[in-house]
């Protein structure tokens, strides 16, 4: 039954054609989808009992091992490649010219994991069934954890607290990361719903809506500044050509004052207090220091991870809290690693994710969906980006994870004849 169906069966939440298609799959495929299941719904964090087994690693080594005997598995090529494998190459250098060498190999596996998840994700997800059921899996592991925190924000009257929102243990917990999270997830939903119009039944339109709305809600409750200047960001650009008509207009104007009026003061006083809180003199400091690190080891940076050390044995006076962290800010924290050559690495990485949504979503051969899902995700890696001039992410899932989808996407969509959804009418994402 699973050769019949196709990507249409599919949308926006046909989970009977989407199982039934998933059990006809290769075991690669399955494993690449257990991984991404477990690394973004948490459950081995939520529910202890079963945190008995490294559940993400022995779906990676599922996954690899399905790849090697999957026949539909080929080399997939594309730009991306050679950016991931210069940046391997930079942190092996950096690692090995390390000051603290023990410190760099400690966190060698930080990067090393995602050099081999990417590889995985764009050999195996490699038809437009596979991608979807991949997307979904994203989409709504990250919407239950969206779920929880907004209604965690809800059920404290919407009051301020000094950790903002925590998410399940892992990757997510912290606010500012949780707040990324969201900034990848939102404009998914987003843009679907608007995709997809009267091809999907209300159901489905009210749990995508939600599906954004809950991410908008606890990145407003969770106190991260930067993600929360980064979510305008997003919400500016993304609506920029709509701006000045009258619908788009209300409507914005009423989430805005929705927004800012549930913003506890608290938080609003956060703004008026960047740059003279202490948070905010810790943060200069790692920056301007950070600076000063890339300058004086521009080809190889003061070694892998090797940021935190360095500044407590240059510059302790600087370290406002007693001890260093690392230094909240992306491009600090991989030009301290590796120098300016990873820096020039990971931007490049960035700018496939760009170039990569706005050349499937302005391809009119694309149908309107999968144009809006280029689209969403090229908004998830801005989102990411802006945030992460504020915290330090660059060794979390929101790039790597967005980066295989769209080096897949790539390969799917511009490499074979688009096919049209189910639908009336479609709508085209905002501009």
């Amino acid at each position: 039954m699973s050769a019949k169906l196709t990507v249409n069966d599919f949308y926006a939440f046909k989970v009977g054609a989407m199982w039934q298609y998933f059990k006809g799959e290769h075991f690669a495929f399955k494993m690449i989808c257990g991984y991404l299941f477990f690394e973004f719904t948490r459950l081995q964090s939520i529910f202890p009992s079963i945190d008995i087994l490294p559940w993400p690693r022995l779906c990676l080594i599922g996954a690899i091992i399905g790849a090697f005997v999957d026949p539909s598995v080929r080399w997939t090529r594309s730009p991306a490649n050679k950016w991931m494998a210069l940046f391997l190459i930079g942190v092996i250098c950096a690692t090995a010219t390390a000051t603290y060498r023990d410190v760099a190999w400690k966190h060698f596996m930080d990067f090393f994991m995602w050099f081999v998840i990417y590889f995985l994700i764009i050999n195996i997800v490699n038809t437009k069934e596979r991608l979807y059921i991949f997307l979904m899996i994203f989409l709504i592991a990250a919407a239950k954890i969206a779920f929880g925190t907004s209604k965690s924000w809800a059920g404290r009257g919407f009051s301020f607290a000094a950790e903002g929102l925590l998410g399940p243990k892992g990757p997510f917990q912290n606010s500012g990361e949780l707040s990324i999270l969201m900034l990848t997830l939102f404009p998914l939903p987003l843009l679907m719903v608007r995709a997809l119009g009267s091809a999907i039944k209300r159901w489905e339109k009210v749990l995508l809506t939600l599906f954004w709305i809950m991410p908008i809600m606890t990145i407003t409750g969770a106190s991260s500044r930067g993600a929360q200047v980064a979510l305008a960001c997003q919400l500016l650009i993304l609506f920029r050509k709509s701006a000045f008509k009258i619908k788009p207009l209300v409507v914005s104007s009423i989430v805005v004052l929705g927004l800012v009026t549930l913003m506890p003061q608290k938080q609003l006083d956060r703004f008026s207090e960047s740059g003279e809180d202490k948070t905010s003199q810790q943060r200069l400091l790692y920056w301007k220091r950070g600076r000063e690190m890339i300058a004086d080891h521009p080809v190889f940076g003061v070694g892998f991870y090797n940021f935190a050390p360095q500044f407590e044995s240059r510059y302790s006076a600087d370290a406002l809290y007693g001890k260093a962290q690392l230094p909240h800010n992306i491009l600090i924290q991989v030009g301290t690693d590796g120098g300016i050559p990873l820096m020039i690495y990971l931007l490049a990485l960035i700018t496939f994710c760009f170039t990569t949504a706005i050349k499937i979503a302005r391809n009119t051969a694309t149908d309107p969906l999968w144009r809006s899902v280029a689209a969403a995700l090229g908004y998830g890696v801005l989102g990411f980006f802006i945030a992460g001039q504020f915290v330090t992410v660059t060794y979390y899932p929101f790039l790597w994870i967005h980066l295989a989808m769209l080096a897949a996407a790539r390969n799917i969509l511009l490499g074979e004849p688009a096919t049209t959804p189910p639908q009336k009418q479609a709508i085209a994402p905002p501009r």
